[in-house]
């Protein structure tokens, strides 16, 4: 598994990394997670990606349970915080004060004394950003934290809390977690330029477009145990279900051959293939998913490909 650096710190993260979104602490039970978790470990997966919200707080718990037994400095563990753990006003958002308690909790369910990767869940307008950079500065000097990101954050508002930050000599954001996949472009006009300019490294999400771009959705299909077959799983997943989204997604497949790559792996080499692109977080239920997944770490795209796939998948 080959590593780079997240954005311009010195931090290295491995290029696949294993996230908990819909799956550890929900879909997969405690010792399934210690499996998955392990073995990831075992293919060279360090970077491990939760939040606090994932699960209410299960997905942590799920997370701190299976890391045990692995060596701490070996791992880099992320984790986030914005949206609403209760009903309590100062329960969510990215004010001072639910920063610092969102971030002993988070601790307390991972079962660790300090988490490499913070990151801002989404931007909160109702807080100013000088506050919240302030709050990170003061939690990575008492040691609760090594380094901050945020997460879907606009281009502008990422300059901001770099303006901020320096004005104040604080400790800048290091990454950006957005959604990118082939089926997703969006952030290539404007995000992925201020990042590459301002230092931050991205950390994707959904780079397989929410399990499309394995292929298993074929022809419209949607197999029974499958997300897309679950309404209560696939709300996030619907544009990516239309039929000719599919279609084009069917004519990747012997672009893939061509490689002797499997489509998800073509999906997490495309990701992969931008310097700036530090990791991709991938879900699992399953170790031969995440042992076909980790395959794609180190995979090189020819231009003439990548060309087939800005023709079947132009930026939007």
């Amino acid at each position: 598994m080959d590593t780079r650096h997240l954005g311009r710190s010195g931090l290295r993260v491995s290029e696949v990394g294993l996230g908990s979104w819909l799956t550890l602490g929900s879909s997969v039970d405690r010792e399934a997670t210690r499996d998955l978790v392990h073995c990831a470990y075992d293919l060279g997966i360090h970077f491990f990606d939760t939040a606090d919200v994932y699960a209410n707080g299960r997905g942590e718990e799920a997370l701190g349970h299976g890391l045990r037994g692995l060596p701490r400095h070996s791992v880099v563990i992320a984790t986030k915080a914005f949206f609403p753990m209760s009903e309590r006003p100062n329960d969510r958002g990215l004010s001072r004060k639910h920063l610092f308690e969102s971030v002993e909790a988070s601790l307390r369910r991972l079962g660790t004394d300090y988490i490499d990767l913070h990151q801002c869940h989404r931007a909160d307008p109702s807080t100013p950003i000088e506050e919240s950079v302030c709050a990170y500065e003061d939690l990575i000097r008492q040691g609760k934290l090594l380094y901050w990101g945020v997460s879907e954050w606009r281009a502008e508002q990422i300059v901001e809390a770099c303006r901020v930050a320096d004005a104040r000599c604080a400790y800048r954001p290091i990454s950006n977690q957005p959604q990118y996949s082939i089926l997703r472009r969006q952030i290539e006009r404007e995000v992925l330029p201020v990042c590459e300019r301002e230092g931050l490294g991205q950390v994707v999400f959904s780079p397989l477009g929410q399990g499309v771009l394995t292929g298993k959705y074929s022809g419209g299909r949607r197999p029974a145990g499958t997300r897309a077959a679950d309404d209560q799983r696939n709300q996030f997943m619907r544009a990516y279900l239309e039929p000719e989204a599919l279609a084009r997604v069917d004519r990747l497949e012997p672009v893939a051959a061509e490689l002797g790559l499997s489509l998800a792996q073509l999906a997490l080499a495309w990701c992969l293939r931008r310097p700036n692109v530090a990791s991709v977080i991938v879900g699992a239920t399953r170790r031969a998913q995440l042992e076909e997944n980790a395959k794609a770490s180190g995979v090189r795209l020819p231009a003439e490909l990548e060309a087939r796939i800005d023709g079947l998948f132009p930026v939007p």
